[in-house]
């Protein structure tokens, strides 16, 4: 069974989720923005050391925590590994009251029919009860929405839904995230499609279970808010997507019950090089501006 009292701090905790969880396809984009060169590493393991000390230092800033910080998605190797001392789960909520999750999907297929399918993940059930055993409430895995397609958007749907049903099976949230990419033309007409198809699939779920749901910002203030009052959702959160953290936060701030779960925009602005007095100004008044715009709706 979930921890009640992390449901509780993800059901009605002000604050929002930190998405922690860059894959081996992301770091590289994201030690980048950090100011870690490709030329800083030479082969994948060093390339992971160099992003979990980005992460580790972001975790134990002096602001990351509780207060305004309700949650963080790590990634698998994170899990496996310590910040300050302790295993990065227990970590997080023992010092800092962050409820952890973790990334399970293993990335996407090649497009087709508008969208980006997971990719299998045939370990999934070892996955989830090492990630129980860590002290993980819950999971993240994603997909991606590349047109207003009927058939790959249910077919998107179905996939997480049935994913889902198998982590709530060890006593994890699971939270769905069908991303719709931001540059699409008719992205309004896809996001009118996918309501539906989320919709329809959480009323087939079991009386008293619940699952979370990680949703771009839609162009429509407000056009999720059905999910946000459906009784079998824990919590939305919103995937900033590439928008800014300017633009991620005014329209996350325009959409009512749905707070931030941001990568990018949660670490613009940090560098290797800052000092760490430098690094904590930095991402405390990061923080600040997420947190105003998860309350603001």
């Amino acid at each position: 069974m979930p921890n009640a009292a992390q449901a509780d701090k993800i059901h009605a905790g002000n604050g929002f989720i930190a998405a922690l969880d860059q894959s081996g396809g992301s770091t590289p984009k994201a030690l980048a923005q950090y100011g870690v060169p490709e030329s800083a590493y030479s082969d994948e393991a060093e390339m992971f050391d160099m992003i979990h000390a980005m992460r580790a230092r972001i975790a134990q800033a002096p602001d990351f925590n509780g207060d305004k910080v309700i949650g963080a998605i790590l990634f698998e190797m994170t899990m496996d590994r310590e910040v300050g001392g302790k295993p990065s789960a227990r970590y997080l909520w023992d010092e800092r009251g962050v409820v952890p999750f973790l990334k399970v999907d293993k990335g996407l297929e090649d497009a087709a029919d508008g969208v980006r399918l997971m990719k299998p993940i045939p370990d999934l059930d070892a996955l989830c009860q090492r990630a129980a055993a860590a002290g993980i409430f819950g999971t993240k895995m994603r997909s991606v929405i590349d047109a207003a397609s009927p058939g790959g958007i249910e077919a998107v749907v179905a996939q997480q839904f049935e994913i889902g049903r198998q982590i709530l099976g060890h006593g994890l949230i699971p939270i769905i995230e069908p991303e719709v990419t931001i540059t699409i033309d008719d992205k309004a007409e896809a996001e009118a499609l996918l309501l539906e198809a989320v919709q329809r699939h959480l009323d087939t779920l079991p009386e008293g279970t619940e699952v979370m749901l990680k949703l771009t910002l839609p162009e429509t203030a407000n056009h999720y808010r059905a999910l946000t009052e459906h009784p079998a959702v824990l919590r939305v959160v919103a995937l900033s997507g590439g928008y800014s953290r300017d633009e991620a936060n005014s329209r996350l701030a325009r959409n009512t019950g749905i707070v931030a779960s941001f990568s990018r925009a949660l670490t613009e602005g940090l560098s290797a090089d800052q000092t760490d007095a430098e690094f904590n100004k930095t991402i405390g008044a990061t923080i600040d501006s997420i947190y105003a715009a998860s309350v603001a709706g």
